[in-house]
């Protein structure tokens, strides 16, 4: 194979993986959006899971293989028993009505435990890192513009839809939630 076919490989690799890890931002922040957000929300959520896309490629990386075989599976399985505990919460929280107090994704917190349990996987490709021959630093900077760019598509997509739905928005929005959270447990 010449130099240029193989460069080629992997940046469709780098693609290709940046696509299927921002999927999932992309799939829940269609959720978030369906609850209604401001644009300002859309920004900052986006901004903060394009970080964590960067970050936990590098820390799956630097854990190393053998603590990654022991904590990938656990890793996941905690990232997708919060996704389904935030989309348990957000159907509550709308069959409630006002008289129950909705997570909020534009605090600190909410935003971190969003953006962790979305580039969750993130830490799982990191580990295969020592194996891939790609340039790491284009790597996980490219996950993280995939991340964001599509947080920033689900959250539009799903702002844009949430007016058909009107009061049950959220509580469709935490059924995807819950829907992607067990599939990640199961």
């Amino acid at each position: 194979m010449s130099p240029i076919e193989i460069a080629f490989g992997q940046w469709m690799t780098i693609l290709l993986m940046a696509f299927a890890l921002g999927l999932d931002a992309f799939s829940l922040g269609i959720g978030i959006g369906l609850k209604g957000i401001r644009l300002l929300d859309v920004l900052k959520i986006s901004v903060v899971v394009g970080l964590f896309h960067i970050i936990m490629p590098l820390m799956g990386m630097f854990t190393g293989h053998y603590v990654g075989s022991l904590l990938g599976g656990v890793a996941v399985a905690a990232g997708g028993g919060l996704l389904a505990l935030l989309g348990l919460h957000m159907i509550y929280s709308s069959l409630r009505g006002e008289g129950a107090r909705s997570f909020d994704y534009g605090t600190l917190w909410g935003l971190l435990v969003f953006s962790l349990s979305v580039s969750i996987d993130s830490f799982s490709v990191g580990i295969s890192f020592g194996l891939f021959a790609a340039d790491l630093i284009v790597t996980v900077m490219v996950f993280g513009l995939f991340g964001s760019l599509m947080s920033i598509a689900g959250l539009l997509l799903g702002r844009r839809v949430s007016g058909l739905f009107g009061e049950y928005g959220e509580a469709l929005g935490g059924v995807i939630l819950l829907a992607f959270g067990l599939k990640f447990i199961l």
